[in-house]
C-alpha cells in the first residue's frame, strides 16, 4: 500500500483553501490529520482560557466534517516534534504537509521536527494563513517593512491573492489508524465556575461557522467604513477569531468581500493588518514581551505589584473603572470572549496612559481572555497603542474616554453591558459623574481625566523623550 503522509494542523482548522490539505490529497497518498496540543513551556506559549474553549468546539467541529469524508482527526498531547517524529515512524509517513506558522514557538519547532524526522520522511511546509507569505514583501532595498502604511501599498500591489479552492469530496484513509485521544480529556472547557455561556451564545466555532459569519458580514459589508467604530450597531465583521483559528482563508474573506462591490477598502487593509503583523513577528519574534523601543526600557510604568496598583488592574479587567465605555469594553470581554475594535483601543489606552500600567499586562489580559488571541496582532496592537513600537501611536495621544464615547454613540452599548447605568440616557450615560447621575450601584472614576493626563505626560518627560 501507497506509504500515508501526515497533515499536521495548528491555526489552520478548515478543509477549504487548505493547501497542505490539498497537497496531501493531491499525491494519492492515505492522509493522516493530526493535531498536537502543545503546552511545554518555556518552548510554547500555552493558550489563554478563552482560546481553548473555541479550540476545542473548532476541533470537535474539524472532525465531524473530517468523517463526512471518510477520514477523522488524530489528537495527541505533549511534545509536537517527539509526537510527530514517532508518528512518522510507527505509520511509515513519507511526509507530513503542514501550513507555516510564524509565532517564535511554531517557527523553532518546524526547524526541530526538519531534524528529527527519521529517514525517507520530508516535512513540507506551505503558505496559507496569510495573504501573502511573511517576509516576502520588501522594501525597494531588499529589506523587511516596519511601518504599516508603505507595507500596505507594497502588498496591494500583488493582489488579488489566488482564488480560493473548494474542499476536497474525500480523503483516502490509512489501512490502520494511529491512536487518538478525545478532545473531552484535555480538559479545555471551563468547569466550576463555568464561565463560557455569553461565548456560547455568540460564537459558532468551526469551519461552518466562519462561513456564516463571512456570508452575514457580505451583507453588510458596503457601510462597513461608516459603521465599524460605532460599538451599539453591528459593524464590525467577527471574523477575528475564524481567522486566527484558520477556519477560513484571507483569500477567501478577501475574494468575498470584493465580489460585494462597494466602499471595501478599509475592511482590506484590516486583512492586511494580519499581513503586516506577522511580518513584525518574523523581525522580532519577542515581540510580545519587549518594547521594539528600547527608550521606553526605563519608563516609569507603575508596580502592578504594590496592593494599590494592584486593585486598580483588577478593577479594569473587571469593568470597574468608573469610565462607563472603558468598563462596558471590558465586561464584554469577559462575556464573549471578543471586544469592539474601537473599545479595544479606548480601554488599551486608559491602562496604559490612564493608569500608567506597563502595556505587558494588558497583552497577557487580553492573551487569557480574547478568543481571537493572536500573538502577532495583540503584540502589535498593544505596542501600537503604548507608543512603543516600531510603528505606533505617539504615547503623548492620549484617548479622552468620555468624548470617544460620546463621539461613536456608545449610549446603547454602555446599556447593554453595564446594566447599573441603563436609565441613563445620552449625554448623562457617557458621563455620569459629571453630571452627578451616577447610581451607588456604579463605581466613581478610579482617577479624573486631567490628572490622569498631566501625570502620563510628566511620567513621559521625565524620560528626556
Amino acid at each position: 500500500m501507497t506509504q500515508p503522509v501526515i497533515l499536521w494542523l495548528r491555526r489552520d482548522l478548515r478543509l477549504a483553501d487548505q493547501p497542505a490539505l490539498a497537497a496531501a490529497v493531491d499525491s494519492s497518498a492515505p492522509v493522516i490529520p493530526v493535531f498536537v496540543l502543545d503546552d511545554e513551556k518555556p518552548k510554547h506559549r500555552k493558550m489563554g482560557g478563552a482560546s481553548r474553549w473555541w479550540l476545542h468546539h473548532s476541533l470537535a467541529s474539524l472532525d465531524a466534517d473530517l468523517q463526512k469524508r471518510g477520514s477523522r482527526l488524530i489528537l495527541r498531547c505533549g511534545n509536537v516534534v517527539s509526537i510527530l517524529s514517532e508518528l512518522a515512524q510507527v505509520t511509515g509517513a513519507a511526509a507530513i504537509h503542514c501550513i507555516r506558522h510564524y509565532e517564535p514557538w511554531w517557527r523553532n519547532a518546524e526547524r526541530a521536527l526538519k531534524e528529527a524526522l527519521p529517514d525517507g520522511c520530508a516535512l513540507v511546509r506551505h503558505h496559507g494563513n496569510y495573504l501573502m507569505p511573511p517576509g516576502s514583501v520588501t522594501t525597494g532595498a531588499g529589506g523587511p517593512f516596519k511601518i504599516y502604511t508603505p507595507f500596505w501599498r507594497a502588498l496591494s500591489a500583488h493582489m488579488p491573492p489566488p482564488a480560493p479552492m473548494p474542499a476536497p469530496d474525500a480523503l483516502a484513509s490509512p489501512k490502520e489508524w494511529p491512536a487518538s485521544e478525545h478532545v473531552e480529556d484535555w480538559n479545555l472547557l471551563p468547569t466550576k465556575p463555568d464561565w463560557a455561556g455569553g461565548m456560547r451564545d455568540f460564537w459558532t466555532p468551526g469551519e461552518a461557522g466562519a462561513q456564516d459569519r463571512l456570508a452575514d458580514f457580505i451583507d453588510r459589508a458596503d457601510r462597513y467604513q461608516e459603521d465599524r467604530n460605532c460599538p451599539s450597531i453591528e459593524g464590525t465583521s467577527f471574523l477575528s477569531p475564524h481567522l486566527h483559528f484558520g477556519e477560513i482563508s484571507p483569500a477567501a474573506c478577501w475574494h468575498a468581500t470584493m465580489r460585494a462591490g462597494g466602499s471595501v477598502e478599509t475592511f482590506l487593509k484590516e486583512l492586511v493588518w494580519r499581513d503586516y503583523a506577522a511580518n513584525v513577528i518574523l523581525q522580532f519574534p519577542d515581540y510580545g514581551a519587549r518594547n521594539a523601543r528600547a527608550s521606553f526600557d526605563a519608563f516609569p510604568w507603575r508596580d502592578a505589584n504594590d496592593p494599590v496598583i494592584a486593585a486598580e488592574l483588577e478593577a479594569w479587567k473587571r469593568g470597574r473603572t468608573g469610565y462607563p465605555i472603558v468598563d462596558a469594553g471590558m465586561r464584554q470581554l469577559w462575556a464573549t470572549g471578543w471586544m469592539h475594535n474601537r473599545v479595544r483601543m479606548i480601554a488599551a489606552s486608559f491602562l496604559i496612559k490612564h493608569l500608567l500600567i506597563d502595556w505587558r499586562e494588558g497583552e497577557r489580559w487580553f492573551w487569557d481572555t480574547l478568543v481571537d488571541a493572536d500573538y502577532a496582532s495583540n503584540a502589535v496592537n498593544w505596542q501600537w497603542t503604548a507608543g512603543t513600537g516600531v510603528d505606533s501611536n505617539m504615547f503623548v495621544r492620549i484617548m479622552a474616554p468620555l468624548s470617544q464615547s460620546e463621539k461613536f454613540d456608545a449610549a446603547a452599548y454602555v446599556r447593554q453591558w453595564v446594566p447599573e447605568l441603563i436609565g441613563l440616557d445620552a449625554p448623562y450615560i457617557h458621563d455620569p459623574d459629571e453630571f452627578s447621575r451616577r447610581p451607588s450601584s456604579y463605581p466613581p472614576k478610579i482617577i479624573g481625566h486631567r490628572e490622569a493626563r498631566e501625570r502620563a505626560l510628566a511620567a513621559y518627560h521625565s524620560q528626556g523623550k
